[in-house]
């Protein structure tokens, strides 16, 4: 616990809205975790402040109420029973806000609890959001908030834009390292400087700090985001979306669990702990997913245990995983064919790690610790160039 009190924007949004925006007509785009440090929600907070007066609500991938379970489950817009807003949704028919839903807003703003991962869909959901406020001459306000996986680390390839999707829309390396502020100010400076654009900074908040130092409460993002130690995980582990392995979707552990009814867990682990990877250790397993890949089979796998946050890589442990099962059982390994996360063409796990090479990799047999000097030498270039000159927090 910190001895410093940690100050969302939410928290500071009263005291910090920028004055000329005072009394502006507001949309705000929220999820269930878009709460303050007494877990009261961002509509209601918003409902009743004199700042600002609130005509729209818009909900991102898996709903406002959190209420689509599975991935790719796309939702429809409603009208809140409470306030009479209309709720407008931003992971259906639309996912970039269209001009009926704008036309009686002057400024959107932004708050949402992101997880650090370039493939976690809110933060192009926020860049959509800023490209549909540039052209009609709206403005946007970010509530920042922690990245909940420290902002000292990254890792993983830069996406290259041939392979740009709903999971990685502009060049950000898988392990971003930077607050959900922090990333608007990114998009904002290289593709939307003419917009009228603002961060209500956290308060006490340090790169250094993973979630649970902040003394705030965890609020699932998303039904399959349950605890911060399975946002540790998932810049890795997200990687077996691509492919025909359960990442652990359908149990209580989600992307710690893994696995597939093929796999022999003794074996597994064991190649697995070969790697020597840094921080973590892989207990063998069985599990029996509920629903999505191998529901009601019997799978053997893995648990990660992390034993040092600091030290573990979550992607070259999620490729360490592919890795391993794909030269363990090529008669059963499987990439998951297109489409996802409407992308009709392109294979998911490229569209995944942002670039066709680690498949190719993957595939020809190359050492994990050849694959990783690539993608360290990226992430490395990018916190040159981008990192420590759009991060608000030292």
């Amino acid at each position: 616990m910190t001895e410093t009190r940690i100050e969302t924007g939410l928290d500071l949004f009263e005291k910090n809205w920028p004055r000329r925006l005072k009394g502006a007509r507001a949309g705000i785009l929220a999820h269930p975790a878009s709460v303050n440090r007494k877990l009261q929600h961002a509509v209601p907070l918003f409902h009743k402040s004199r700042q600002i007066r609130l005509m729209a609500v818009f909900g991102p991938q898996h709903g406002i109420r959190g209420e689509t379970q599975d991935n790719m489950v796309e939702w429809e817009g409603f009208h809140n029973q409470h306030t009479g807003l209309p709720i407008f949704s931003l992971y259906g028919r639309a996912r970039k806000p269209v001009r009926s839903m704008l036309k009686d807003i002057d400024v959107l703003v932004i708050d949402m609890q992101d997880v650090g991962s370039r493939y976690y869909t809110f933060i192009w959901t926020m860049e959509l959001c800023m490209q549909a406020s540039l052209e009609m001459k709206k403005s946007v306000v970010v509530l920042d908030r922690p990245n909940p996986i420290s902002g000292h680390i990254t890792e993983g390839p830069v996406l290259n834009m041939d392979f740009a999707s709903f999971v990685g829309q502009r060049p950000l390396p898988v392990r971003h390292g930077l607050t959900i502020g922090e990333t608007g100010s990114y998009l904002w400076d290289k593709f939307y400087p003419s917009l009228d654009f603002h961060v209500i900074r956290m308060k006490g908040w340090a790169r250094k700090m993973w979630f649970d130092e902040t003394d705030l409460p965890w609020v699932m993002p998303s039904p399959n985001m349950p605890t911060p130690d399975t946002a540790i995980v998932y810049p890795g582990m997200c990687l077996l979306e691509g492919t025909n392995l359960s990442e652990g979707r359908g149990t209580t552990r989600p992307f710690e669990i893994f696995g597939a009814p093929f796999i022999d867990p003794d074996e597994l682990a064991g190649l697995l702990m070969s790697f020597k990877l840094p921080g973590v250790v892989f207990r063998p397993m069985y599990f029996q997913p509920t629903f999505q890949k191998h529901a009601g089979k019997l799978c053997g796998g893995a648990q990660i245990h992390i034993v040092n946050r600091e030290r573990f890589r979550p992607f070259k442990t999620g490729v360490a995983v592919i890795k391993s099962i794909h030269d363990l059982y090529p008669e059963h390994f499987a990439w998951k064919k297109p489409p996802y996360e409407y992308e009709a063409e392109k294979m998911p796990i490229d569209i995944l790690a942002g670039t066709d090479k680690l498949r190719g990799f993957i595939e020809r047999g190359n050492k994990l610790d050849t694959m990783e000097e690539w993608w360290r030498e990226q992430s490395m270039e990018f916190n040159r160039k981008f990192r420590k000159r759009y991060s608000i927090y030292k």
